[in-house]
Formats: C-alpha cells, structure tokens, sequence
C-alpha cells in the first residue's frame, strides 16, 4: 500500500522531482544557450529550427535516417521544421543508375517523398549532406550549385559519410577541417584538395561545418550537435540513446576504422 501524504504540495513537489529523473528535458523548453560563438562548442542564441536533407540519386539510406530519427527525437522537444530536398518533386530514388551496382537485378531500393525541390530554396537553417553511391556519380550538377548556393544563408553544414565528398567538391569546404568514411577515404579527399581532412575522427565540426566518418557516425554526430546547440543538450541527447539503445561514442578522435584502412593520422 502506498503511504499517504498529509500535505498535497510536497506530493505535486514530488512528482516533479521523478518526473524530471525520469526524462531531464521535461517540463523545460529548449532553447539555445546564451553563448554566440562561431566555432567550437559555442551555439548561437537561437537555435537552427529547419533542417533540409539533401536527396541526390542513390544516397545512402541510413546517412539520412540514422540523423533523422535522432532530430526527429528532438521535434519531440521543441519545434523543428523538415524540407526533403530533390531535383524534382518526384520520389527520391535509393537504386542507382548503373546496372552493374545491381547485378542481380533486386528491387531493394526504397523511395522518399520529396518535399521541395532545390528551385524551391527553403530558409533552412541546416543542411544534411549523405552520402552512398551518389557520392561517385558523374551527374551532381544540380546538387553542387544547389550547396554552392545554400551556403552562405546556412547556419551549418552537416555532412555524413561520403557526403563530405559532394559538399568538398562544391568548393564550400575548402579550408575547413572535416573528416569522412575511412575505407573511401583516398577517393573521397581527392575531390576536396582544399579541404583540412581530419584523420583519426569520428566526427569533426570547425565553425559551421560538421562531417561525420562512416554511415553509423551519423547518428553520433547528430546527438552531439544536439549536445552542443541546445539548452539542456545533454540530458536530451542521454533521453534519445536510452529510447534508440545506442551507445553513443563521446569522443570525437575514438575511430578505430582509420587504423583498420590504412589512413594515417592527420591534420
């Protein structure tokens, strides 16, 4: 039996406190921290609302999703607009052109409703970048001039795996530090000369560009950003691994995958 109070505020009291344990972002609302700083762990004083991931042919499906489902957490929290962002407003197609990436001929490939098209230009305060066999195709036109063009407005950059080598080929990249998929690694910088690759690292941010190692990186580097931008960061990012069970990877330099490819520290 549970034992009764006699005063009901320390029973109100009460429940506060457990809830509060419970989920640590409760009850406050998010906002950014008061710091507005440029680079670093500083955050501007209003935290990015609207996030565009880019939709380019045959992206990688966990580069987009694994980040999504961690901001989609966030939307819980605090109010977050999405734009999915194509060429067309046709649905974005995982399968790649060439034949022979699909030499059996399966029909694994999922579609994404589109949401705007790069013509559109969304204000988004936030572009995600994935990567996958559209990191390697010749045919990028579009997507390039649409960075090129976003950039300057954006508040941050965010690319995942081999997304960092479609927003360096861009040029928008050029002279900040970023780190991308360790097994690609020797393709992927070519197409960034300019770029201050970051070998070992899980994740890199330098100002507003964030970029993230292989496909699962994503997800570390989205609960960071979390960490990193908004009031009561940690405790939300703590919540979202806890309902997703992954155990997030603390430590940016903590990537065990450039010893095993052979990429030798730099930078």
């Amino acid at each position: 039996m549970l034992p009764v109070l006699s005063n009901p505020g320390l029973l109100i009291t009460s429940l506060t406190v457990v809830m509060s344990l419970i989920s640590p972002a409760a009850g406050a609302s998010v906002h950014s921290r008061t710091e507005d700083k440029s680079c670093g762990s500083g955050m501007y004083k209003s935290p990015p609302r609207h996030f565009g991931f880019l939709l380019p042919r045959a992206f990688s499906v966990l580069d987009v999703f694994g980040p999504l489902e961690v901001f989609q957490a966030l939307a819980r929290q605090t109010k977050l607009d999405l734009s999915m962002l194509s060429r067309t407003m046709d649905p974005a197609k995982t399968e790649t052109i060439h034949a022979a990436m699909n030499r059996f001929n399966s029909s694994f490939f999922p579609q994404v409703v589109v949401t705007h098209t790069y013509a559109d230009k969304p204000p988004i305060d936030v572009l995600v970048v994935p990567g996958g066999a559209a990191a390697r195709s010749p045919d990028l036109g579009p997507e390039l001039e649409y960075i090129r063009k976003a950039f300057p407005k954006l508040k941050y950059l965010i690319t995942i795996c081999t997304g960092a080598g479609i927003a360096a080929q861009s040029g928008v990249m050029d002279g900040y530090r970023a780190t991308t998929n360790k097994q690609a690694w020797k393709q992927m910088t070519a197409m960034g000369p300019k770029v201050k690759w970051v070998s070992p690292a899980r994740w890199v941010e330098d100002g507003k560009v964030w970029s993230s190692s292989g496909v699962t990186a994503g997800i570390d580097l989205a609960l960071e950003f979390i960490r990193q931008k908004y009031e009561n960061g940690t405790a939300i990012a703590e919540a979202i691994s806890g309902a997703i069970e992954h155990t997030p990877i603390l430590d940016w330099r903590e990537d065990p995958w450039a010893a095993k490819f052979n990429v030798t520290p730099q930078n």
